[in-house]
């Protein structure tokens, strides 16, 4: 029999009960409740009569209703009101007693498993939260405030281990439920008799009064709590393995100052926290460590502007503030055997490790090519052929311009990246080699042009990253861009005046690398 035909069978049973008092059967009507009616009306009870006019009357309107008794069903999901308007007698309450007493363990049973379904889906919301996180400093505190939280601990702490980047682990903590001043002046934990199967990873140690365990009191020079720790009497501390490797990357550690606060509940919770916190640590760790060597790696290749007679170059290089977009972008600037100038700027089509790695090879193949004193198109054109089926599904776009001081003119092509930015003296910013060609490994012809480049004249060179964003267009960053360059031109100080135009454009949050050349004529002469 299902559920809902049980529960049809109780109503029938219940509508029996209505009779008048010389047993003749009443008539009865069911008014359906739904989870919120049936707690109003029942709260945790099976059944009940309901006597309240008041409620009645709101349930039921415009029915005088003489006996009514409400029934729930599926765990309070849904109920039913079995009513009648004529005279009864006393069964229904009766009634109504013995199905509240014949399914009291029911009830019961019904309420622990619905808070065992609220402690896991507690936990499963925590574990989804902590494991989408990349950011380690966020990811570890929220897991502690979630871990103190569901333990019912009056502090909180987490300590874990990180790898520099020498490879050398060090051991950072957080704090939860106590200002962090609280434990300002005590050092790290030590691997004493207590801490010990925490840090070793032998298993969660849960005390009803720590200041009793024989293991408690044992190591100098403090033996026990030194003077100013706040009050532990109960005690639960949980290890963090991580569930690829087997190492034990921190421990939980959770203290009240009564005895017996600690169950087996609050353990259970406190251990699903920390598997979570395993694998969200084993991912940031992971992440991180690849973020760091393409962010190394990009800076190393990242050239520095060799001094060029007559020109000032600024260049910064910037790797994303946030996300984990690095490793695609560079510059360079190459003094020429025939005494020009090339300034490259460029972007791999991809993120990481294997943008960096690209990005270099590029890099180099453009300088091969440049220092054999090949014109811009032809420069990109060999680049193109030799890196053709090097880049899988990925392209790289490359702006490539020339300074001639013999004519002071820029000679240039572009391979799918984004417009230069020419400012000839009393003339507006304009847009230089728009659309010229597709990208490195994807075109085959890449037409070049000239334009005058003179004295007193600015040219600027830039990556994608500094005009667009996720909350922000490309079209319109690059128009944001070109209303801040007048104002770097009247800059006295070209570098800071940059710096603060990147974080206005990027609110300091850029998602993206970001590179930038900006070559200013003075006029002298080499």
């Amino acid at each position: 029999m299902t559920a809902r035909a049980e529960f049809d069978t109780v109503l029938e049973a219940v509508r029996r009960v209505f009779v008048d008092g010389e047993g003749t059967p009443a008539a009865t009507a069911i008014h359906p409740l739904g989870p919120a009616e049936v707690r109003a009306v029942l709260g945790d009870h099976v059944a009940a009569e309901v006597t309240d006019r008041a409620v009645l009357a709101d349930l039921v309107p415009g029915r005088e209703i003489t006996r009514a008794v409400a029934v729930a069903a599926e765990g309070g999901r849904r109920g039913a009101l079995v009513y009648t308007t004529q005279e009864a007698g006393d069964l229904p309450g009766a009634v109504a007693t013995a199905i509240e007493a014949a399914t009291a363990d029911l009830a019961g049973t019904v309420r622990r498993l619905r808070a065992e379904a609220a402690v896991l889906d507690a936990l499963h919301s925590t574990g989804r939260e902590l494991t989408a996180q990349l950011d380690i400093g966020r990811m570890v505190q929220d897991a502690t405030d979630a871990a103190t939280k569901a333990t019912g601990a009056q502090f909180g702490a987490f300590f874990y281990n990180l790898i520099d980047e020498l490879g050398e682990s060090y051991t950072l903590y957080t704090i939860s439920g106590v200002p962090r001043e609280a434990f300002a002046r005590f050092p790290m934990p030590r691997n004493t008799a207590v801490f010990g199967p925490t840090f070793d990873g032998f298993g969660t140690v849960r005390s009803p009064d720590i200041t009793q365990d024989a293991r408690f009191g044992k190591n100098a020079p403090h033996h026990g709590m030194p003077e100013g720790h706040l009050p532990v009497c109960s005690y639960l501390a949980v290890s963090v393995i991580s569930p690829t490797s087997g190492e034990v990357l921190g421990g939980f550690f959770f203290g009240h100052p009564e005895p017996d606060r600690f169950t087996a509940r609050h353990e259970y919770l406190a251990e699903g926290i920390a598997a979570y916190s395993a694998i969200a640590l084993d991912n940031a760790r992971l992440y991180e460590r690849e973020r760091t060597l393409a962010s190394e790696l990009s800076r190393s290749m990242q050239p520095v502007a060799p001094p060029t007679p007559g020109l000032d170059v600024l260049t910064r290089y910037l790797p994303a503030a946030t996300g984990s977009k690095i490793g695609g972008d560079w510059f360079d600037v190459i003094r020429l055997p025939s005494g020009a100038t090339a300034f490259v700027i460029g972007d791999v089509v991809g993120h990481g490790v294997t943008a960096a790695t690209v990005m270099g090879q590029v890099r180099t193949a453009i300088r091969s090519y440049a220092l054999l004193g090949l014109p811009p198109s032809e420069v990109l054109r060999n680049v193109s052929e030799l890196t053709g089926g090097l880049f899988g599904e990925s392209f790289v776009t490359c702006f490539y311009a020339v300074h001639r001081p013999s004519d002071d003119s820029l000679v240039y092509a572009n391979a799918g990246h984004l417009p230069a930015i020419l400012v000839r003296p009393g003339e507006p910013p304009e847009q230089i080699g728009e659309a010229l060609a597709q990208p490195l490994g994807v075109g085959s012809a890449f037409p070049q042009r000239t334009a005058g480049f003179p004295a007193g004249a600015d040219l600027v060179l830039y990556t994608d990253g500094l005009v667009e964003s996720r909350t922000r267009d490309l079209t319109l960053g690059i128009e944001w861009l070109l209303a801040g360059i007048p104002g770097l031109l009247t800059a006295s100080d070209l570098g800071t005046a940059w710096d603060k135009l990147v974080d206005e454009l990027t609110r300091g949050r850029h998602d993206d690398d970001i590179a930038v050349i900006h070559v200013r004529h003075r006029g002298e002469e080499a």
